[in-house]
């Protein structure tokens, strides 16, 4: 008998990434066994894409996503990487399929890094997302989500760096399975987007309420690396599927979010600090790109 699912855990994954006022909202890590197929209702939620997830999985299913699909004979096992945009399923064929499965969005990446879960390849929609491992390969990437598992239920102050870590080893330890040749010489257009990415990087964290963001536009940006404003508004979006302006809301709306939940400033003074003049400007250009205001974030 074949069963039609997208490969999850339980129904409490659809309150996994809300409700919560801790960093948990963005990450969760989990076992995942005995999984058969759902109702029509529970799909509806099991379908939801608004997060990144990484499987670990041991069983006869086939694996379909975007316009190719991968089979796995029985007792074979493979690391997956789902994006946002590329639709995936998977059919078991026989038994079910067990493993591991963490998910989590952009949010959980730490302040201090430029990168983004689209950065890297294992999450680009035309790299390689699906690996089959062997039995001591799978047995190596079993013991990371196990710590995943175990540390994200510790009362570490800091197991949340801690967590992005072991992630951030499952990603490079699949990026090691397939090496990827690259070109020694970067690309005009890849080096002014590195810059780019390094240049806002070090806007933030904020320090300091009063030293407000000093670059906010994407004139802003041009200026400073020296580049006419339309030329890295193209090359941005050539190359990261974003303009300017999107990747600087981005990372505004992150470190806003970061402040309003781990901070006793007032929505005032974050709203300085981000380079907005007026509260009402911040509050109103936080709803639009979240559809909640600030004073909703802190009532969690």
């Amino acid at each position: 008998m074949i069963q039609q699912h997208t490969l999850t855990a339980c129904p409490l994954v659809a309150t996994l990434l809300t409700g919560n006022k801790s960093n948990s909202q963005f990450f969760s890590a989990f076992k995942v066994e005995n999984v058969r197929s759902e109702t029509a209702k529970e799909s509806e939620v099991y379908a939801r894409r608004d997060f990144y997830k990484i499987i670990l999985t041991t069983g006869h299913a086939k694996y379909y996503y975007g316009d190719r699909q991968e089979l796995l004979e029985p007792g074979q096992s493979a690391l997956v990487f789902t994006n946002r945009d590329v639709p995936y399923r998977w059919e078991v064929h026989s038994g079910v399929c067990e493993g591991y499965s963490c998910i989590f969005t952009d949010d959980f990446l730490p302040l201090h890094t430029y990168m983004r879960p689209s950065d890297w390849t294992v999450f680009d929609i035309n790299g390689q997302c699906f690996f089959r491992l062997t039995p001591e390969q799978a047995t190596l990437f079993k013991e990371l989500f196990q710590k995943m598992i175990q540390e994200q239920t510790s009362a570490y102050p800091h197991k949340y760096e801690l967590l992005f870590l072991y992630v951030l080893e499952c990603i490079h330890g699949a990026m090691k399975l397939e090496p990827i040749l690259e070109s020694p010489d970067m690309s005009a257009a890849a080096r002014l987007t590195e810059a780019f990415r390094k240049l806002l990087s070090r806007q933030f964290p904020i320090a300091s309420m009063t030293q407000g963001t000093r670059l906010r536009t994407a004139q802003d940006f041009a200026d400073r690396l020296a580049v006419h404003v339309n030329y890295l508004n193209r090359t941005l979006k050539t190359l990261t599927g974003k303009t300017t302006t999107q990747l600087i809301t981005e990372r505004t709306i992150q470190e806003a979010r970061a402040l309003l939940l781990h901070t006793d400033y007032t929505i005032s003074e974050i709203g300085y600090g981000l380079g907005f003049e007026e509260p009402t400007h911040f509050t109103q250009f936080f709803h639009k790109h979240t559809q909640i205001t600030p004073s909703s974030i802190r009532q969690v």
